[in-house]
């Protein structure tokens, strides 16, 4: 079997403690793979319980640095982990997270898909359960930004798309 510069056999897959599948290549802020020998940006931990405020501020750390990524695994956790009442609302904020990781990307059709698809979810959320700011979040807020800039990702309004600058404020204006 061959190499790669690594010295990775090639076809190996990366495994996890319990040997599970998990791919172990830096990936930069967007959350592209690097190649291994690489400096990547600091990865989210997987499988973090955090209570819905910590998830709030973490992951707009994150998208305030410009790693919607990052951020989208956080709320993937928080969909995951917590109450299956607010599943589609963690569910949502993950979908706009990767939608802007798209766009930033340069994939502003999949970018805009996502960030629709998790707008409505968001939306769907708030209309079953009446909450207009659940955890703090500026829900109303959200399904316009998220919109706005799939809007002009599609269109060619956005230009390219800067994760960081473009991020959506879950709280709402500063």
């Amino acid at each position: 079997m061959s190499s790669t510069s690594s010295g990775r056999p090639v076809g190996a897959r990366d495994r996890d403690s319990e040997g599970r599948a998990r791919n172990a290549r830096p990936r930069d802020g967007l959350g592209r793979p690097l190649p291994y020998d690489a400096d990547g940006v600091p990865r989210q931990p997987e499988g973090v319980v955090r209570t819905p405020p910590e998830t709030v501020a973490q992951a707009q750390a994150l998208l305030d640095a410009g790693r919607p990524f990052h951020a989208h695994e956080v709320f993937e956790d928080a969909w995951k982990s917590g109450p299956a009442e607010e599943r589609e609302l963690w569910r949502g904020l993950a979908q706009m997270a990767v939608g802007l990781t798209h766009a930033a990307r340069g994939n502003g059709t999949g970018g805009a898909r996502l960030l629709r698809r998790g707008a409505q979810a968001v939306r769907e959320w708030s209309a079953d359960t009446g909450a207009r700011r659940p955890h703090g979040l500026d829900t109303g807020g959200l399904l316009a930004w998220a919109c706005r800039l799939a809007e002009a990702v599609e269109n060619g309004s956005a230009g390219t798309v800067d994760a960081a600058r473009q991020a959506p404020r879950l709280r709402g204006a500063a």
